[in-house]
């Protein structure tokens, strides 16, 4: 009997795809908006790298926050909608194993962010030059960070049962973590008790150790980075991939 992966892999890409202006090129125009907004005002005003320019500094930071919220965004709806429009029943009846359903999900939702990503990067060099000094840490801060949301929306897409709980989980979680993780900011910027609560928030690790992939230079080292992100991911596959293998809120 053949596997029902490839086909919820499809469905999960076109799913996005298909409606790409809501899910590609809104989070593009918002990106723009920021850097407009910020770059204006800020340029002249405040210096956090030497000899890197505000505007610089800010892209790589539009560019994790963008790809963060879309890949998280990508699993939560998609669970949401097949719960509430009746059809998660055809997730479960056919010879689809937990691991797949885990490995479609977070696969689609990287492929969603790492999509906005990329066309963030693309529209922000009409504005300004963005040096690239070490390509292999952005990719992999990148893929990480995507798959860390990818599988923070599949736990999320399991534990709402209706849109205002997942609602809840973006608005008191996943929004103040994304906006406090230094995407418009240094950290050293801030007084210490915030320093060390940014610390303390693994998204900053994930838009730290990608900036350093563009500029070689950071807020914290990116090996120590590179750790945090790395286990920060592990953890949480490991916890959908055993709610899954549970049926928690599938098959009970």
């Amino acid at each position: 009997m053949g596997s029902g992966f490839p086909t919820l892999l499809r469905k999960e890409l076109l799913r996005f795809w298909k409606v790409g202006l809501q899910t590609v090129a809104t989070p593009v125009l918002s990106a723009l908006m920021y850097l407009l907004i910020f770059a204006h005002v800020l340029e002249e005003r405040v210096s956090i790298y030497h000899d890197i320019p505000y505007t610089s500094f800010l892209i790589p930071g539009l560019m994790m926050m963008s790809m963060l919220q879309n890949s998280f965004a990508n699993p939560s709806s998609s669970l949401i909608q097949s719960r509430l429009s009746g059809n998660l029943v055809f997730i479960l009846l056919p010879p689809l194993s937990y691991r797949e359903i885990f490995a479609a999900y977070v696969l689609a939702a990287m492929a969603r962010g790492l999509c906005v990503g990329i066309s963030v990067w693309v529209v922000a060099l009409f504005f300004t030059d963005l040096p690239l000094h070490n390509p292999l840490w952005v990719i992999l801060f990148a893929v990480m960070a995507c798959g860390i949301m990818g599988t923070l929306g599949l736990i999320a897409g399991l534990w709402s049962e209706k849109f205002d709980q997942l609602a809840v989980f973006q608005n008191f979680l996943i929004m103040p973590a994304t906006f406090l993780s230094g995407v418009f900011y240094s950290i050293h910027s801030l007084p210490p008790f915030w320093q060390a609560v940014s610390y303390w928030n693994p998204l900053f690790y994930t838009i730290d150790g990608f900036r350093y992939g563009f500029f070689t230079q950071s807020d914290a080292s990116p090996w120590h980075s590179l750790a945090v992100v790395a286990g920060v991911f592990i953890l949480l596959c490991l916890a959908s991939l055993r709610l899954l293998a549970s049926g928690y809120k599938l098959r009970n």
